[in-house]
């Protein structure tokens, strides 16, 4: 099938390739999104509360729903959906869509179940509630590590992969100059912002995105006779050129898929067999769903519970979307454009994509640049950046809560709240600096590839804390030493499949995989379900061969004690974990002595001119500020110090009561109520509907 009339050519430009974007209008229109944001951004910074760790990380506990609704949409949809999903649909067809749809499930379970509890906890991260429900700070740490590393090497390698390459092949600048000055712009509004800022950020993106994604939706279902042509020609996308020489392509390389319209597909020759997207796909998504700190940060930050429910229900809708947004304009790439996206031969892909194994990493980017008229062409532009920061700025946001509350409180445990403020944010200009040191790392590996290897990570590493965070709130039995070496051992497990997959690379069509057959024999999907499993069996069996957790100390912590009213006493281990020689507590640091650098400091992140010396995220009672100040060697505990503590002791009980929010004793309006409940039952029946009908 010709190309559209408009459609401008390939030429090959390095390793990639170039889709040229000459037009002053397009732009333009990049150049005013940039704008805007940045004008939106500031707008947002200036008008919230943003300088304590409630404010900063929570919002100040007063996002409505739809804020949080659109917000984690934006979070969640990056550069990598728009890429990836668009790639592996060209490919193979709409299974991969029913990854999104899976997610919807497990977010019935956080509105309903997960979040609850953890208000309960009293938390603003995920490792204090792992800290809180097991009474070991050795577990907090390393969940922490866990959920920074997991950021660090795969949401944000993906983001500036994609991100990198999608701007590389349809607009012609300097890659490097370019992600400088999206980041500089997402600095601007999330290091000074906090959670406030970004989502009201994200809002404006998420709209950006949706309706960019569903203007070029439009063009090219139009470009195929609507969903019945796509149904109909995509089995006749084929390339040209299937031989080179005494080589020919195998058949089933460049022939589109039977099954490509089916998301069930055989359980053994299936590239995504059922029982692995009902199984190890569900497993990922309960992680993402209820485990993990950028979604569920969000909704720790609601009104309410029914605010929290129906921000859920507002995601679960928007997660119907990338399937016709996204996988479905996918294929149709390969039908306008058959000998570009589905190349088989390798001179050929190298030609278009500078890769030998395939091009269908190209699909959405041939759209943007062959189908979409010159003006809108921009606007996509903007819609793929919007994807990208909105991305970024959730993770910076998440991981600096992570590291500022769980580390850096560890570093000093009596650092006053005005010192966290401070410490998150130089958190987030480090993270920022990382991934300028990322863009050309990145740029220089195999990007085509991004997509399925995050999809493999995801499967390797994150059903053991699935496990954990399943068995902490189902389970009481499940004590300390359980939880924290089936953690330790199921991660080390999907390490090691993880280092092969890696080393030996991908599969591809051709060569098939390299990989070992006992290491890499089972299909990812599978292997992720398994290692679930293995995780399940280890903490089981260890909790049960060790002492239990008396009740006490777990009332609202448990599913089981969910409605508990007594009264929970904490759980502290008796561990001693050894500061750093060089922690000083001297009064004065972070501002309190009003310098023109700190008073400037305070002026821009909006923190308190006063001095503020509470402290935070949880209050430090007498007996851990004397072991912490016995630890670092020194006989006697300065007299400030020493009262600072006993006024910190008698508070405690009280702020506990008048501080602290008790979800469930909240009022809600029965008729709201009745509303969330009816959406949900219609969000459920609309997803049980289209499994049935694309099944």
């Amino acid at each position: 099938m010709d190309p559209p009339e408009n459609y401008s050519g390939f030429t090959r430009n390095h390793s990639t390739m170039a889709l040229r974007i000459h037009s002053t209008t397009d732009t333009l229109v990049m150049i005013s999104y940039l704008l805007l944001v940045l004008v939106f951004g500031l707008w947002a910074v200036l008008s919230s509360s943003r300088g304590t760790v409630k404010d900063f990380f929570l919002a100040g506990q007063n996002l409505s729903w739809w804020l949080m609704g659109i917000s984690n949409y934006s979070a969640n949809i990056s550069s990598g959906h728009f890429m990836g999903l668009a790639e592996i649909g060209a490919a193979s067809g709409i299974a991969v869509g029913a990854f999104e749809w899976n997610t919807i499930f497990m977010f019935f379970v956080l509105g309903w179940i997960f979040v609850p509890i953890y208000s309960k906890a009293e938390v603003v991260t995920l490792p204090e509630y792992l800290r809180k429900r097991f009474g070991s700070l050795r577990i907090q740490l390393c969940s922490s590590c866990f959920f920074l590393l997991l950021y660090i090497f795969s949401r944000t390698s993906m983001e500036i992969g994609f991100g990198a390459m999608f701007l590389k092949m349809v607009w012609d600048t300097d890659i490097y100059q370019t992600m400088l000055v999206v980041l500089t712009i997402t600095g601007m509004y999330t290091i000074t912002g906090g959670l406030t800022a970004v989502a009201y950020v994200e809002n404006l993106q998420a709209g950006i995105m949706i309706v960019g994604s569903v203007l070029l939706m439009c063009y090219v279902f139009r470009e195929v006779g609507g969903y019945r042509g796509l149904v109909k020609k995509y089995f006749q996308a084929i390339p040209s050129k299937t031989q080179e020489g005494n080589w020919t392509a195998k058949t089933q390389c460049y022939m589109p898929r039977p099954d490509a319209f089916h998301i069930f597909r055989s359980a053994v020759s299936g590239d995504i067999p059922w029982p692995g997207l009902v199984l190890g796909a569900t497993t990922v998504s309960l992680f993402y769903g209820c485990a993990d700190q950028v979604s569920v940060q969000r909704f720790l930050a609601g009104k309410s519970r029914l605010h929290m429910k129906g921000g859920c229900l507002l995601y679960g809708y928007l997660k119907l979307l990338p399937m016709f947004l996204m996988v479905m304009p996918g294929m149709i790439s390969r039908i306008l454009f058959p000998d570009q996206v589905a190349c088989v031969v390798p001179s050929e892909c190298q030609k278009f994509c500078g890769r030998q194994t395939g091009c269908s990493v190209l699909a959405y980017p041939v759209l943007v640049i062959g189908v979409v008229p010159s003006g809108l062409k921009g606007f996509m532009l903007s819609t793929v950046c919007a994807s990208v920061m909105s991305s970024l700025t959730s993770i910076f946001n998440s991981s600096s809560a992570l590291f500022t509350l769980n580390i850096y409180t560890w570093i000093r445990p009596t650092a006053t709240e005005k010192e966290l403020m401070v410490a998150g944010r130089f958190f987030v200009i480090i993270l920022f600096a990382i991934t300028v040191v990322w863009v050309p790392i990145i740029e220089m590996a195999s990007s085509e590839t991004l997509f399925e290897y995050m999809q493999v990570l995801k499967s390797c590493l994150t059903p053991s804390m699935t496990a954990v965070f399943l068995l902490a709130v189902f389970c009481k039995r499940v004590n300390e030493q359980g939880a924290f070496w089936g953690l330790i051992f199921g991660t080390s497990i999907g390490i090691v499949r993880l280092l092969a997959e890696f080393f030996y690379g991908s599969e591809t069509c051709e060569e098939g995989s390299k990989c070992p057959m006992l290491i890499c024999s089972l299909h990812y999907l599978y292997f992720g379900f398994l290692l679930f499993l293995i995780t399940l069996l280890i903490v089981l069996a260890i909790s049960l061969a060790t002492k239990p957790i008396p009740d006490r100390h777990l009332h609202g912590l448990c599913w089981s004690l969910r409605n508990s009213r007594q009264r929970r006493v904490a759980l502290e281990k008796e561990m001693r974990w050894t500061m750093f020689p060089s922690a000083t507590f001297q009064q004065g640091m972070f501002g309190e002595t009003q310098s023109c650098f700190w008073k400037s400091w305070d002026l821009f992140c909006g923190l308190d001119k006063q001095s503020n010396s509470k402290i935070g995220p949880e209050i430090a009672t007498e007996e851990k500020i004397k072991a912490s100040w016995e630890q670092m060697g020194s006989s006697g505990m300065p007299a400030d110090l020493e009262a600072l503590a006993r006024k910190t002791a008698t508070r405690k009980e009280e702020e506990h009561t008048e501080k602290m929010r008790d979800w469930s004793s909240m009022p809600e309006s029965l008729l709201w109520k009745r509303v969330v409940n009816a959406v949900g039952i219609l969000l459920f029946a609309l997803l049980i509907l289209v499994h049935i009908y694309f099944a």
